[in-house]
């Protein structure tokens, strides 16, 4: 391994070791609703909401343009749909099934390299989005400021869609490959363990 791609694993380890550290699901710890600051830290610390996250920038970044920039577009926007759902009172059953399925899911499409038309994989991505929108719909209506908590999500969402971007860049090196596959692996597994959960 030379020295460029050590010095992009073990910030990639540390992060990953802070992620393993906090509480297991983002959307079991409602309480934590308030202004922008909670809403940007909401996403943070819950790894299913994470390595999904990730898993769409990583995805994209594997399939190229524009899929690097269209499935982290579609994921927000969709996501938004799926919390609409949820404030309007619209019921989704399996919320959490669906959270941890998309983790398994694109965390394979990771380890494989798939790389199915683009129009797939926004609908892939879409889909999963209703699930982690509609989870995080449910507790909006108890934030203190709806709009601001709201705000603070998307972007702590979009920078978590860009670091799997970034991790994507290690694709231009043979081994960098290997580890980016390797994260879909971990990806993968963690969406299992959340279905045995």
């Amino acid at each position: 391994m030379n020295s460029r791609l050590q010095s992009h694993v073990l910030p990639l380890a540390v992060l990953f070791y802070v992620i393993g550290l906090a509480p297991g699901m983002a959307h079991q710890a409602s309480n934590v609703t308030g202004g922008i600051a909670s809403g940007f830290l909401h996403p943070l610390f819950g790894l299913d909401h994470v390595v999904a996250m990730v898993a769409v920038g990583l995805w994209g970044a594997i399939l190229g343009p524009p899929a690097v920039w269209v499935l982290p577009i579609v994921f927000p926007l969709v996501m938004a749909v799926g919390g609409g759902l949820s404030i309007s009172g619209i019921s989704l059953p399996h919320v959490e099934i669906g959270i941890a399925v998309s983790a398994l899911v694109l965390g394979l499409m990771i380890a494989f390299a798939a790389k199915p038309p683009n129009w797939v994989a926004a609908i892939i991505v879409g889909s999963f989005a209703i699930f982690h929108g509609h989870a995080h719909g449910t507790e909006l209506p108890q934030a203190a400021d709806p709009l601001a908590y709201s705000l603070g999500f998307v972007v702590a969402t979009g920078l978590l869609h860009l670091f799997g971007i970034g991790l994507g860049l290690l694709s231009r090196w043979r081994s960098g490959i290997l580890f980016i596959r390797s994260c879909g692996g971990v990806i993968a597994a963690t969406g299992a363990a959340f279905l045995v959960w």
